[in-house]
């Protein structure tokens, strides 16, 4: 059996892929979970999706609204919203918002550019 490979990442060494006019992340993945830097400039909508990965979500920076069983929930910096698995939500920026994303198991959709729900045009009500 192969030893695990220890691996040292450095955030201002990741591409920065520019997903949307309004959205931006960076990505590290592991075998199991992975890490992303989202950058979201202020009315940036994410489209309510669902998908397979449990979902934390760190607010570093700024504010967000998610929509999630029609109820609205407000996450702001310092704050973490855990999402479950296969629960449908959407979220919208308040304000310039920078957030880390833990995902496990990892989002396959985001590596090989599935994730076409970014380009939906879904208004928050």
């Amino acid at each position: 059996m192969d030893k695990p490979t220890v691996r040292l990442h450095r955030w201002d060494e990741i591409a920065l892929d520019k997903v949307t006019e309004m959205i931006s992340r960076k990505i590290v993945t592991g075998e199991r979970e992975m890490l992303a830097q989202i950058y979201l400039k202020r009315g940036a909508l994410v489209p309510m999706h669902s998908h397979e990965s449990e979902q934390m979500t760190y607010l570093l920076q700024g504010a967000l609204k998610f929509l999630i069983d029609g109820e609205e929930i407000t996450v702001r910096e310092g704050e973490v919203l855990h999402i479950p698995s296969w629960v449908p939500h959407q979220a919208e920026a308040l304000e310039d918002t920078f957030e880390l994303d833990l995902f496990s198991p990892i989002r396959q959709d985001w590596l090989d550019g599935t994730d076409a729900y970014f380009q939906e045009k879904t208004k928050v009500d």
